[in-house]
């Protein structure tokens, strides 16, 4: 009798799992229905979430659905990205998130609730946004060399503006200080308005920022360029040198940005949304705009992201832990 019952329930399970995985294939082949939420876990108006918006739109075109992105701040971006862990894998909930909450945040705080690796489904990377090292113009150096030597002969004197500890701004800071050997002081701000005024009065005269938050100080004249910390010079700042170029070997920074889905997400759908992600980035008018955003675009796809957040997250461990900056 309990064989037979073993087998009964064995040939109902196993019924129950053909239908399941019959009715998720269907699933995805009509794949996508109805409009997609994107959860973006940083305020609207920031770099991340405007650059999110364009690749979006354009995605919306191929897909014949409309987005719509629910801004959740909150925890250096904790928050939203351990929301999109709980939400249905069905392809109508994304997420879009960086480097903070994906893989320094690992390092910074004692308690995530979540685990990036685990817990979501990568999609995609679709851009990168290279810190820019600015200084005041009124400051003497002219070169990133000068700079260096300048700020050795004041340990501690000159003071540098992010948004927050563990921002990809207090990152790149913090490793230059690592790689040159100079001694910098930090000044954090709740958002990069309340850094400007500071920086052109000169109470604040150095800045590792992203383009947008500084764009309007280099046409000013305000701000001098020293260097991105990329590889290759930025499509933005042609005459920007590489901090390779400017004297500073093996230093590379930088936010980048990537899509994921909830875990369990079934592949066909995560397929589907990779290819729209993939052409949206490559049609010359998006590239034009995430270019005026300081973003470089990028689509290398779903097991490329999940071996870039690993590396990302030894890195940046390495980096934060060096600094001994202790977890919140």
């Amino acid at each position: 009798m309990t064989h037979t019952l073993s087998r009964t329930f064995l040939r109902i399970a196993s019924v129950f799992s053909i239908m399941t995985f019959a009715g998720m294939t269907a699933q995805a082949a009509d794949y996508p229905t109805k409009p997609i939420q994107v959860i973006v876990p940083f305020a609207g108006g920031s770099a991340s979430d405007v650059v999110t918006r364009i690749m979006l739109n354009e995605m919306s075109k191929t897909l014949g659905q409309n987005f719509v992105v629910e801004n959740r701040p909150g925890a250096g971006g904790n928050t939203g990205t351990a929301a999109a862990t709980k939400a249905a894998p069905d392809g109508y909930t994304l997420l879009m998130s960086t480097s903070g909450p994906l893989a320094a945040n690992l390092t910074l705080f004692k308690d995530l609730g979540y685990n990036p690796e685990k817990e979501l489904t990568p999609i995609s990377l679709f851009a990168v946004l290279p810190n820019v090292i600015v200084i005041n113009s009124k400051l003497p150096p002219k070169t990133l060399t000068e700079f260096i030597a300048y700020a050795k002969e004041r340990p501690d004197q000159l003071n540098y503006g992010t948004v927050g500890v563990g921002s990809s701004q207090h990152i790149a800071a913090i490793y230059f200080e690592q790689i040159t050997g100079v001694k910098l002081t930090h000044v954090p701000y709740r958002n990069i308005a309340q850094y400007t005024p500071d920086f052109l009065a000169g109470q604040v005269p150095i800045g590792f920022q992203l383009l947008p938050n500084v764009l309007g100080m280099l046409g000013s004249g305000a701000a001098r360029p020293l260097a991105v910390t990329s590889e290759k010079r930025m499509t933005a700042l042609p005459d920007v040198p590489t901090a390779a170029e400017a004297g500073v070997k093996n230093y590379e920074t930088g936010a980048w940005l990537a899509l994921l889905a909830p875990p369990g997400t079934p592949k066909p759908i995560v397929d589907t949304i990779y290819k729209a992600l993939a052409a949206a980035v490559k049609e010359p008018a998006v590239k034009e705009r995430f270019v005026q955003q300081g973003a470089e675009p990028v689509s290398p796809g779903p097991e490329e992201l999940a071996k870039f957040m690993k590396s990302e997250t030894i890195k940046l461990r390495d980096i934060i832990q060096k600094a001994g900056i202790e977890p919140m």
